[in-house]
């Protein structure tokens, strides 16, 4: 595959040492979230916080979203201490006593239980995660359309909503987000599904949570932002608010990842590239069983050309960045691994061995 690698990033390349080294296009980024906000006209977007709360990654994206959703206390207070005034909507299961505090001062509390809205003691506005019967097949992760963790059926919804006389809590509408790494149309199909049921209760807000297709194996295709922003549009009716969550499809194509190589060897006949960095910093091709995309800057020797497999220097076979790949490497060269810019760092188990963490960069 061909990667097409900025200036900017070749050029910390052309410094980096034996340390790895994130870079992050926050010009890149607010390119593109400026296109998905005017794709999306008519909708909310709610950014997820998990795919990368890097403080200058949330300080790019404020000015293009409505606000930011968060499934932690720890996030919830990161995201308040970069940006103060910032909406925030807070969701996830299994939230503790300490969390429930906060649901009065966030924008929207999305509850997951029965259990957890007898638990909540102070007023607040929220909405009821739902895990409705439908198909999601084809999704990369399914959250919803059958037994899981996430959300209520609705037993559980109508359980809630007899809660509600009793309760201190505003009901102003429902959540779902039942499936992740599916296209526009299989996402409108699900919206299609969760307004339906929404409205049945007589609701006005919607929040149809993320699940924008990523792909790392075809890195030039993305989500069809304008499709999906016209078919919501289509389907909204007036008085309605409908608001999603994207994550990864909104920061993934700004980050990058720089290693360097420190040694190629052949073991049993096959080739392998050792890098100074490893799956303890970029864990997401490990996490989701795929080759990181990569680009090779040339800095070392002359490169035998041939399937080599990428690997770091962790103490487990299961430290590869992408296997049998065709590329020319050789040592000293640096690998410039694109699509980090979501559930990369953040995900991954950075004190294994204590290596040291990897550098920061910034371009603007």
């Amino acid at each position: 595959m061909s990667i097409e690698v900025p200036a900017g990033v070749r050029k910390v390349a052309e410094s980096l040492d034996d340390v790895p080294a994130y870079v992050y296009d926050l010009a890149g980024l607010d390119r593109h979230a400026a296109a998905v906000r005017a794709a999306l006209a008519g909708t909310e977007i709610c950014y997820a916080v998990k795919a990368n709360p890097d403080p200058e990654v949330l300080r790019a994206l404020a000015p293009h979203v409505d606000g930011f959703e968060v499934s932690s206390g720890g996030e919830f207070a990161h995201v308040r201490e970069v940006l103060p005034e910032a909406a925030l909507s807070f969701g996830g299961p299994g939230k503790t006593a300490a969390e429930l505090a906060l649901a009065p001062s966030a924008h929207r509390w999305h509850v997951e239980s029965p259990a957890e809205l007898r638990r909540m003691r102070e007023p607040a506005d929220v909405l009821l995660r739902v895990n409705l019967d439908v198909n999601v097949t084809g999704a990369a992760l399914a959250m919803g359309g059958g037994a899981t963790p996430f959300g209520m059926d609705p037993g559980g919804v109508a359980e809630c909503l007899a809660l509600l006389g009793s309760s201190p809590v505003r009901l102003r509408g429902v959540h779902a987000h039942l499936a992740s790494g599916l296209a526009a149309p299989d996402l409108l199909t699900l919206a299609e599904a969760v307004l339906a049921y929404g409205r049945s209760l007589g609701l006005r807000e919607f929040n149809l949570g993320g699940g924008m297709a990523v792909s790392y194996t075809r890195p030039e295709e993305r989500f069809d932002w304008a499709a999906y922003g016209a078919g919501l549009r289509a389907l909204a009716r007036p008085g309605e608010t409908l608001r999603v969550e994207p994550g990864r499809a909104l920061t993934a194509y700004c980050g990058w990842y720089l290693t360097t190589v420190l040694d190629v060897k052949r073991v049993h006949g096959e080739r392998f590239a050792v890098l100074s960095g490893g799956t303890h910093h970029l864990r997401t091709p490990v996490t989701k069983g795929h080759d990181q995309p990569f680009a090779v800057l040339p800095g070392g020797g002359e490169g035998e050309d041939g399937p080599v497999t990428l690997v770091g220097r962790l103490c487990t076979p299961k430290d590869v960045f992408a296997r049998r790949v065709t590329a020319s490497l050789a040592v000293g060269d640096v690998v410039a691994f694109a699509m980090a810019g979501a559930y990369a760092w953040n995900i991954s188990h950075h004190d294994f061995l204590m290596h040291p963490k990897p550098a920061f960069h910034y371009l603007r």
